[in-house]
């Protein structure tokens, strides 16, 4: 199997650390001593350095102020630590916003945003890309050879839009570049429709009401999103070619198509912050965080990513402010690892004195100490990680993946049907189907449409309501070659414009694979009930039952309850070339769908990590050489045993050695090397 070199430059060992601001103490060095001391009992040896550092670097136009940061990077490469140093675009200094008011963003009423709080500022501004340049090229000159940098963080959390006359602008050039002519365009905005079709490119503006106007506005978005990025990366590159750039994502962030956004990354960094004063399921959590690890891991073709932010304790914005659990902390962190990172780096270091994030988590608190209970469990997983270093570059071995697609979740939220967003709830739907092998132990990457197919012996596409070109043919190709694809109810309805395919759905060629033909979709109110008759069991659907008729698949359950559904197919099975196509025409509950998709992914020849009669315990696996990593994670509020793999298995944590069975403390977590 596939091993990956280090993520970051001279690493080899699993990265541990966190955001560190120590411009914010400059006037009180003995705290930053005291920072020193307790990175190295913290069991810390990463961070990201400069966030938010663009105003006490450069005071004043053309005035830089490195010294500070010269001192921080000359003790970070004394104590052997790595720095991932940052550009600072995320937040601009007020002098800059004073004197080019142009650098601030423009709302989508059409008013100047003033000076305040961060990104906020106008992506398309040649005065913002000059300034960024010059900082940045600065940067990268005076720490090109410094011994502590060990990879670029390109700004923060990008986000956003700018409305201004040169966003609309560029947007207006976008556009032509994307569809050549106005004709094209409003053929594909089906511009016919209220009388919308344009006559000249100035008359387009973001706000143009139609579906395909607003859904690529959001693809333009992303665009600027990454032309920027490229252009940050490029002022980098001019001095350090060698030192790999990232940006922190944001889980599923619907603002930007982060599959567009890796492709600028030389390694995936993310930021996660569970709900655990949100959601009191922690299985539910827990499951999250695997499928956006297993996404991250899988846009670079396996390659390790990084948690560049979580929280240590509680963050200063969720509700409830609810403190981690014993052994929460490790178990989420463990997750990440066990899922395909090779770091995990907190929000923060070193608790704000004030302002915004002064309650936000931190490994250092108020107090400065190593004595408060955030410390010990951060220092606990350092003495861990230490013992884990073989870990790094490992990879995970996987045959089954969920396709979660931006454009497609953007499909649904502009797509007016069928029914609102509340019923269609595509991004909890595609987790639902995560969840359901998750809880599996199945190993699972997860992917856009337009990812590479071939690879997987099982697939499934969720509400893959929008087909772009090509994915259909492949989809096709995948099943002929043997594979195991399922499909689910509001799929294939619309291309790439979210223009409905004509001829049947499911379209573009799709209805010859599945071997249907989706006559009607249809909604289920709350005062409603339907059912399906599955091997002669009743099982519920909910929110989603379409009409479908057979034209050569087999019907393996029928709808039952409803006059208008009796008797018609539910679920059905097409065998196409060596491999068979499913298509699930209703919503079911988690517990229906564990069951039917755990049964075919064993079909497929797809082996579990564990058992899955070990209720409430989820496991990983990483693989290097003959070298075989388990991870088990306990997402119950009480001990649980778990039954073991056949083989004899070392808990990293303490050196111990087991086999058969592991007892597993409340939100207990452990890694056992084989």
């Amino acid at each position: 199997m596939e091993t990956y070199g280090p993520i970051i430059r001279n690493a080899t060992e699993i990265l541990h650390g966190g955001d560190y601001n120590p411009d914010q103490w400059l006037e009180t060095p003995e705290i930053i001593d005291r920072d020193f001391e307790l990175m190295e009992k913290s069991g810390c040896n990463t961070f990201s350095v400069g966030i938010f550092s663009w105003t006490m670097l450069e005071p004043a136009p053309g005035k830089y102020q490195f010294d500070w940061l010269d001192r921080i990077m000359d003790r970070m490469a004394e104590h052997n630590f790595h720095v991932i140093l940052a550009t600072p675009s995320g937040a601009k200094p007020a002098w800059l916003a004073t004197a080019y008011p142009e650098v601030c963003r423009v709302d989508e009423h059409g008013l100047r945003q003033p000076y305040a709080d961060r990104h906020n500022h106008c992506w398309s501004s040649p005065v913002y890309r000059e300034k960024v340049r010059e900082i940045n090229s600065k940067l990268a000159e005076r720490y090109a050879h410094h011994p502590a940098l060990s990879a670029w963080h390109i700004s923060n959390e990008y986000n956003g839009k700018c409305f201004c006359e040169l966003c609309q602008e560029r947007f207006r050039v976008w556009l032509r570049e994307r569809y050549g002519t106005l004709e094209n365009l409003n053929r594909a905005w089906w511009n016919t429709f209220w009388s919308h079709l344009h006559t000249d490119w100035a008359e387009i503006t973001p706000w143009g009401g139609s579906e395909g106007n607003s859904l690529d506005w959001k693809r333009f978005a992303t665009f600027q999103c990454c032309d920027f990025m490229k252009f940050e990366a490029d002022a980098l590159r001019v001095y350090t070619p060698e030192i790999p750039v990232t940006t922190n994502m944001m889980g599923f962030f619907d603002g930007l198509d982060y599959w567009r956004v890796a492709e600028v990354c030389d390694f995936i960094s993310d930021d996660v912050y569970p709900g655990w004063g949100i959601d009191p399921d922690v299985r539910r959590i827990l499951s999250e965080c695997a499928m956006r690890h297993d996404m991250h891991r899988a846009m670079k073709n396996g390659k390790p990513f990084l948690i560049m932010e979580s929280a240590p304790s509680a963050t200063n914005w969720q509700p409830g402010h609810r403190l981690k659990r014993p052994n929460q902390h490790k178990l989420e962190e463990l997750c990440a690892v066990g899922h395909g990172a090779d770091g995990t780096l907190y929000f923060q270091w070193r608790k704000s004195r004030g302002n915004l994030e002064k309650f936000h988590g931190a490994v250092v608190d108020h107090v400065g100490t190593e004595e408060t209970r955030v410390f010990r469990d951060v220092a606990e997983l350092g003495a861990l990680y230490r013992k884990c270093n073989d870990i790094c570059g490992s990879a995970t071995p996987v045959q089954a993946a969920v396709v979660w697609d931006w454009e497609c979740f953007w499909a649904h939220q502009f797509d007016q049907g069928p029914g609102k967003e509340d019923q269609k709830k595509y991004c909890e739907t595609v987790q639902t189907f995560y969840r359901a092998l998750w809880t599996r132990n199945f190993p699972l990457d997860v992917i856009e449409s337009l990812s590479d197919f071939s690879k997987y012996r099982l697939l499934i596409c969720p509400m893959l309501i929008m087909l772009k070109p090509g994915v259909a043919e492949r989809l096709k190709a995948f099943v002929a070659a043997g594979g195991t694809l399922v499909m689910s109810y509001l799929s294939g309805y619309e291309d790439e414009n979210t223009n409905c395919f004509l001829g049947g759905w499911p379209g573009d060629g799709l209805m010859e694979l599945f071997g249907i033909w989706n006559e009607e979709p249809g909604g289920i109110p709350a005062f409603d009930r339907q059912w399906l008759r599955y091997e002669g069991r009743e099982i519920e659907v909910v929110d989603y039952a379409e009409r479908i008729h057979l034209r050569g698949a087999e019907a393996l359950a029928e709808f039952t309850s409803d006059p208008l559904y009796e008797g018609m197919p539910a679920i059905t099975v097409n065998r196409f070339g060596a491999g068979k196509a499913y298509y699930l025409a209703g919503r079911t509950g988690e517990e229906f769908l564990s069951e039917f998709l755990g049964k075919l992914a064993l079909e497929a020849g797809l082996e579990p990590v564990i058992p899955a009669e070990n209720p409430g315990i989820s496991a990983s696996v990483r693989r290097k050489g003959e070298e075989e990593f388990l991870f088990l994670f306990n997402y119950t509020a009480e001990e649980r045993q778990v039954r073991l793999p056949a083989g004899n298995f070392t808990v990293l944590a303490n050196g111990s050695c087991c086999s058969g069975t592991l007892t597993l403390p409340p939100f207990g977590s452990e890694i056992l090397k084989k």
